[in-house]
């Protein structure tokens, strides 16, 4: 119960002091908004595990990460709605900016670090995904082709909203299909787990909206401390949107992850991130164009200049490339660095070198298909969608392909 009331008392000073239109210095804001988040990251992580106990992993893994997200639906939705009111906004690209960041980060620096804390936690040098996680595969392999076309039409319109919610929705559906297993708790997962099902349920729905409401109040003071106590520096604005925004969304996430992976249960934490970027690829995508259309008064497109394009192809070739990389259900340290590594470097290095990484992930992407064991694990995603489509359970985790310890 301790670390229940901790996780709890994380939040309050943010509460209180929003409540009363607390307006102090940046860096104040940035801090204490932060640690509301955290708290609210550890709200989800137990009550997600919960879950488990009424749902498939799969569909309760999809709600986390649908509710961690809603930090960045918000900030993305303001700078979609003010792009539609003010043209001059529109080429700055913010939205564009901060969905990108936010992709890119999940795959760069959150996948790698589910094995990098793997292996410094339980040396464990890689990480065995279910089976059943080919569904969100196979979604964010359409997603993220799908992805790689919509600079050539030059916008972001309701085209691409028509075409990626029935996306989401198909991966909703097969997710809430999968077969509920009794889950191992501990902590305070165990304590609430424990009650009556009628109570447990009630605790869990209400850690829920507490953690999306302090999440929602949060997110935004928070990024926008972080830009302003980066604009002091003079660092270019929209890479502060693209890096230091995204991180106040992309903080439950990630906190949830290695709080799975603590647990030793790290495909847990793996899928919840890659069930976010599902959620970021389909969903955060299509609602873009939807809020500009609100912020214009008309249903526009929004035009997408030649920086924001070449954003878009680098962030949907580097999901092709990551999916591509774990298509055999497992990610070794090898492999984590191969997705740190190059984003990394993209962040250090100027711009101009987009268009580089972008080729270079298509072609590693490629080159990765030519492997027989991820070629073969590829045509068995079909077997493992029909078993989730009619609610029967998948086989368990895969046997490391080179032999070496998993967790």
């Amino acid at each position: 119960m301790l670390a229940l009331l901790i996780a709890f008392a994380l939040p309050v000073p943010w509460i209180v002091l929003n409540a009363g239109g607390f307006h102090g210095d940046p860096m104040f804001v940035a801090f204490l908004t932060g640690l509301a988040i955290l708290g609210a990251a550890f709200f989800l992580a137990w009550a997600a595990e919960v879950l488990q106990k009424d749902v498939s992993q799969a569909l309760a893994l999809t709600l986390l990460a649908l509710i961690a997200i809603l930090p960045e639906y918000a900030v993305d939705a303001v700078f979609a709605y003010e792009a539609g009111r003010d043209p001059a906004v529109a080429q700055l690209g913010y939205a564009v900016a901060n969905m990108t960041g936010a992709n890119r980060l999940l795959v760069g620096l959150g996948w790698s670090s589910i094995i990098l804390f793997a292996w410094l936690r339980h040396r464990a040098r890689a990480v065995a995904l279910e089976r059943s996680a080919s569904v969100e595969m196979t979604i964010l392999l359409v997603a993220s082709v799908y992805g790689l076309t919509i600079p050539i039409k030059g916008e972001l319109n309701l085209l691409d909203t028509m075409i990626l919610v029935p996306l989401f929705a198909l991966y909703a559906f097969m997710a809430s299909r999968a077969p509920a297993e009794e889950p191992d708790l501990a902590g305070p997962a165990e304590v609430i787990g424990r009650q009556p099902v009628g109570t447990r349920r009630a605790i869990v729905l209400a850690m829920f909206v507490f953690a999306a409401y302090v999440i929602f109040i949060a997110a935004e003071p928070f990024a926008h401390g972080l830009v302003e106590t980066g604009l002091r520096y003079g660092v270019d604005e929209f890479l502060l949107v693209q890096w230091l925004a995204p991180l106040a969304s992309e903080a439950p996430e990630f906190t949830v992850a290695l709080l799975f992976v603590a647990r030793r249960q790290a495909a847990a934490g793996m899928r919840t991130l890659v069930s976010s970027l599902v959620n970021q690829w389909t969903l955060l995508v299509a609602t873009l164009p939807v809020v500009f259309s609100l912020g214009a008064e008309r249903l526009a497109g929004m035009q997408l200049v030649s920086r924001q394009g070449t954003e878009i192809w680098l962030t949907a070739a580097q999901s092709f490339y990551a999916i591509v990389l774990i298509s055999d259900f497992n990610l070794s340290r090898k492999e984590g660095l191969g997705l740190f590594i190059p984003f990394a470097l993209q962040v250090m290095l100027p711009s101009e070198f987009r268009p580089l990484f972008t080729a270079g992930y298509i072609l590693a992407g490629a080159l990765l298909l030519l492997d027989p064991t991820r070629r073969n694990a590829i045509a068995a995603w079909p077997r493992y969608l029909r078993a989730s489509l009619r609610g029967q359970p998948s086989a368990g985790v895969p046997a490391s392909p080179t032999g070496e310890s998993v967790v």
